[in-house]
């Protein structure tokens, strides 16, 4: 009896999981600490080739492409870290691909504005969003464009990024009779890109682990074999993120120019979110038995207020990375997943050196591949509605051509007004639309 006695009762006995368990909520959601973990690290896996691919896109904007690397895993590492924090969800976030070629190539290469206030008209995009999703106006936008231009968005920046990633290995090349043409494939750049292309679209067929990051490595490598990349080594204490610190021009955003540029950043960033969390959650058994999402406010506020956080050190739009679905798909359930890919984005910064390394046209070769995942949003849209059809094609085929998204929406929206009305089914057209048609047409005229 004495032993008994001096046995700890069961209150005194950590509980399974000890902190974690409390406050991930492990057991209630079926998962362990250990499988948490590999699915954080499954995750950070498949979109790891960020922190290689948006420097190189960034510097394109005159940004220091060593501070962008800090950057780029910082504004990571913070809002991945509030996602799992905040919302309990298994997500990783990071500078969104398609948005970042956008800011670098078109507001700051062909519109002419500086990056500092490029960063600005993603802060005030990040601020919109995020007042959204704390009302109901975030649902009632959402609800009210039509769904085959939300597809038609996707598309049209998968297109935009395909265009930027055959421009910049040099498969696709300008000519002054047929303004472009096919490149050189005897050229190193062009071939490794294809190349790179081919390894990762073989890869995430057979389903390999990581194919994306895989694709960029194994191109590199070649390119090191070949002598045209040059080995600066693997580790290195992280350079210096004062070049983009705080460098955010938040003032010099409110150009009236600015509007369609802001526009654009929050529409792409707002739907890309919602299809990537609903998506997500469905992946991770999150949906209640009355048919709503466990936890899905409390994401829609971390993934909005995190792009706001990442202009500060430099970051285009943070967004959730549908790569996260690897995750889930290797038993993440909470925000443990989420804790774990935020740790391992601040590892990152210590490879530094592998990063300078990455070749151009090796991110060209994932640039491709990206766009042709986003194009399958196409398939999607009632190709049979001619007013359906016709502003989605108008959409997707002027992001390319004019060489910005933001132009690509704005004559979407106004094709899809003037269709709907013209054809007898303005009731077709919600009042957001007609509002955004009409600043859209001011654009044009007055700008």
């Amino acid at each position: 009896m004495e032993n008994i006695k001096n046995e700890p009762t069961p209150k005194t006995l950590p509980a399974p999981g000890g902190l974690l368990e409390k406050w991930f909520k492990l057991s209630a959601h079926g998962t362990s600490v250990k499988t948490e973990l590999v699915a954080g690290l499954t995750t950070f896996i498949t979109m790891a080739y960020i922190i290689f691919v948006n420097p190189n896109i960034m510097s394109a904007s005159g940004m220091d492409a060593g501070a962008v690397f800090v950057a780029t895993c910082i504004g990571a590492a913070i809002a991945t870290l509030f996602m799992g924090l905040y919302a309990n969800w298994p997500v990783g976030l990071a500078p969104g691909m398609g948005l970042n070629a956008f800011f670098a190539f078109t507001v700051v290469g062909e519109m002419g504005y500086s990056w500092e206030v490029a960063l600005g008209a993603v802060f005030w995009s990040g601020v919109i969003f995020t007042a959204m999703s704390f009302w109901k106006i975030r649902e009632w936008v959402l609800d009210s464009i039509p769904e085959s231009l939300r597809y038609a968005m996707t598309a049209g920046v998968g297109l935009f990024l395909g265009l930027i990633g055959l421009k910049t290995a040099g498969i696709v090349v300008e000519s002054p009779a047929t303004l472009v043409t096919l490149g050189d494939f005897t050229k190193p750049s062009a071939l490794l890109a294809a190349v790179c292309f081919l390894i990762i679209s073989i890869l995430v067929h057979r389903k390999v682990f990581g194919a994306v990051l895989i694709g960029v490595m194994s191109v590199t490598l070649i390119g090191l074999l070949m002598g045209i990349v040059e080995y600066n080594g693997i580790f290195a204490m992280p350079p210096s993120i004062e070049p983009t610190f705080m460098k955010l021009d938040i003032m010099g955003a409110l150009d009236i120019g600015m509007i369609t540029v802001i526009l654009a950043f929050l529409f792409v960033n707002m739907f890309d979110t919602a299809g990537t969390l609903m998506g997500v959650a469905e992946r991770a058994n999150l949906r209640r038995p009355d048919g709503s999402i466990e936890g899905l406010k409390k994401s829609l506020k971390a993934d909005s207020a995190s792009s706001v956080i990442g202009t500060f050190v430099g970051c285009p739009p943070v967004t959730s990375y549908v790569e996260s679905a690897a995750g889930v798909a290797a038993g993440g359930r909470t925000g443990l997943t989420a804790v774990t890919i935020a740790a391992l984005f601040l590892l990152s910064m210590f490879l530094a050196p592998l990063a300078g390394m990455i070749p151009p046209y090796a991110t060209a070769g994932a640039l491709i591949f990206v766009a042709f995942a986003m194009m399958s949003s196409l398939a999607k849209i009632e190709w049979d509605d001619f007013t359906e059809m016709a502003p989605a094609a108008v959409t997707a085929l002027m992001m390319p051509l004019t060489f910005s998204i933001a132009n690509g929406i704005a004559m979407g929206f106004v094709t899809y007004t003037v269709l709907k009305m013209a054809t007898g089914h303005p009731r077709d057209v919600s009042i957001s639309v007609y509002i955004l048609s009409a600043i859209f047409i001011a654009k044009f005229v007055f700008m």
